[in-house]
């Protein structure tokens, strides 16, 4: 197992440099001249060239592009040009609130879809699963940003019972957690059901009822830690993405997580701390893909890694 994730390591480092170069081109494709917005539109032309040699956008692209890699292989993700600030410094300050809002919403939309996902396959056909999937479809069709913006009016404005905005106690994380949480539950009770649905099926399983075990245990034990490979797939991806940032989400709350912070840095077209957020979500991508392969073999021990 070592060496397959020493493996899926290196093979991970084309997959950075390729990143990288996009993100570096980020610049070069954005409409407008950096050292001029950075200027400002009252700056004499002497001024924009100064900044652009500081920056050192005054240079033949690949020379600019080493640059970039150079600081990137020194733990440098470089200097904000709005605070001045080392931009690791600025993302470090908003991850734990990121965490915290992956954490929370991966964990209850995992159990709340899990759960409607079983319960439907157990009671396939039967009214149990019409209604747990009907909750499904509601899930998938409702907007994230739409439950949000209802979850504020309803339980903040109208009945006061939690904060509109900021992450100052923990009934702040409430609504940002379930407004995250519907439709990622949503495609896990349809996926664990069609897995599940699918297990319930295998002789073992027929084999384990025939030995006296309860059907509690035949669920839960036997055929639920296979039917959750399909299900790892998702929670890793899904969990990916946040760590990046639920950019909407993030913004209507008022979140001081990394997805407004990169929403402020386009706006003010702060392309260092852009840059950064963008590697972040790349890096949260490949770290949560590592992750899942190896609960792969954890959940189905026929998995095995040479």
């Amino acid at each position: 197992m070592g060496r397959y994730v020493l493996r899926r390591l290196v093979l991970a480092l084309p997959v950075l440099l390729g990143v990288s170069v996009a993100v570096f081109l980020m610049i070069e494709l954005v409409p407008g001249d950096p050292a001029t917005v950075l200027a400002g539109d009252t700056a004499s032309a002497d001024q924009v060239e100064r900044i652009r040699h500081e920056l050192g956008l005054d240079q033949p692209l690949p020379v600019q592009y080493l640059r970039f890699v150079e600081r990137l292989a020194h733990g440098s993700l470089g200097e904000s040009t709005r605070t001045h600030r080392e931009v690791l410094l600025e993302i470090a300050e908003r991850f734990p609130y990121t965490l915290a809002l992956a954490l929370g919403a991966v964990t209850l939309s995992t159990v709340v879809g899990v759960g409607l996902g079983i319960l439907a396959a157990i009671n396939r056909g039967r009214a149990g699963d019409h209604v747990t999937m009907g909750i499904a479809i509601v899930g998938l069709s409702v907007p994230t940003f739409l439950l949000a913006i209802v979850g504020i009016i309803v339980f903040s404005l109208a009945l006061h019972w939690l904060p509109v905005t900021g992450a100052r106690t923990w009934q702040s994380y409430i609504l940002p957690i379930v407004a995250l949480s519907l439709h990622s539950a949503a495609v896990k009770a349809r996926i664990t059901r069609s897995s599940m649905l699918e297990v319930l099926g295998q002789e073992y399983l027929r084999t384990a009822r025939a030995k006296g075990l309860r059907e509690r245990l035949v669920i839960l034990r036997h055929a639920l830690k296979n039917a959750l490979i399909p299900v790892t797939t998702i929670v890793g991806l899904q969990f990916g993405a946040l760590l990046g940032g639920a950019f909407i989400i993030e913004n209507i709350f008022g979140w001081p997580g990394v997805g407004r912070l990169a929403v402020q840095a386009i706006f003010n077209r702060d392309f260092p701390l852009v840059q950064g957020t963008v590697l972040l979500v790349a890096v949260a991508y490949l770290l949560s893909n590592l992750v899942v392969d190896v609960l792969y073999a954890w959940l189905d021990p026929r998995i095995r890694y040479g």
